[in-house]
This record gives structure tokens, C-alpha cells and sequence, in this order.
């Protein structure tokens, strides 16, 4: 098995609904992504999927979110903005557009701070 991964991110500001403290105010992030895949067989050069072309899909999924008021962005009207529901919205994204290349989705791990993040898989 191979376990390939790529890191990015994303800056933007969200506030947690219902929270009590200063998290409950506006307030923003230089948010890290980080995206891991598994593998069981290399293509005919020896790679699973090239960083480039993961590294596309997953900006493609976080633009959405980058330099914007994330609580106003579907479906975080409805459900709080954690690090914790934003790593599983970013996953489950991924998944859908990873269904179409030899890899498998296997974490994302959603970084607030050099010293939080939230991580999730299935």
C-alpha cells in the first residue's frame, strides 16, 4: 500500500454559533488542508496520482471557501463551521471527485492554527 499526501489551504473567517467564548465572534484562519490517499497499484511510471492533479482537485473544492465569510457558504448555514464539520465537508467533496481516479480518499485533516486541527476519515 502507498499513502501519498498533499498540504494546502485556505484563509477565511467563520464564527461557531452557540459557542461561549471569543469563538463565538467573527473572527479568521489561515487554514491548512491536508489531504492523504491510498493506493495499492502505481501506474505505468510509478506514481498513483500525481500531486499536481490532487492538489487541483482539492483547490478546486476549497476555493469555495477561501477569503469568504464561511458561515454564509451552504451547508454551513445550517451546521457550525468547525474545524471538525469543515475536514468532513472537504472529504466528503473529495470523495465524489476522487471516485474517478485509481486512488482512495483515505483522511483530511483540517488545520486553525499551528497548534489545532481536525481530522476526519471513514
Amino acid at each position: 500500500m502507498y499513502k501519498l499526501k498533499i498540504i494546502t489551504g485556505f484563509d477565511a473567517a467563520h464564527q461557531l454559533r452557540g459557542y461561549k467564548g471569543k469563538c463565538e465572534n467573527i473572527h479568521g484562519h489561515n487554514w491548512k488542508v491536508e489531504v492523504e490517499v491510498i493506493a495499492e497499484n502505481l501506474n505505468e511510471i510509478g506514481i498513483a496520482i500525481d500531486f499536481k492533479e490532487l492538489k487541483g482537485i482539492t483547490e478546486e473544492i476549497i476555493s469555495r471557501l477561501d477569503h469568504s465569510f464561511i458561515n454564509q457558504i451552504s451547508p454551513f448555514t445550517e451546521i457550525n463551521p468547525s474545524s471538525e464539520n469543515i475536514a468532513r465537508w472537504i472529504y466528503m467533496s473529495l470523495k465524489d471527485k476522487l471516485s474517478k481516479v485509481p486512488v482512495k480518499l483515505y483522511s483530511v485533516t483540517v488545520w486553525e492554527s499551528d497548534y489545532a486541527s481536525a481530522t476526519y476519515f471513514e
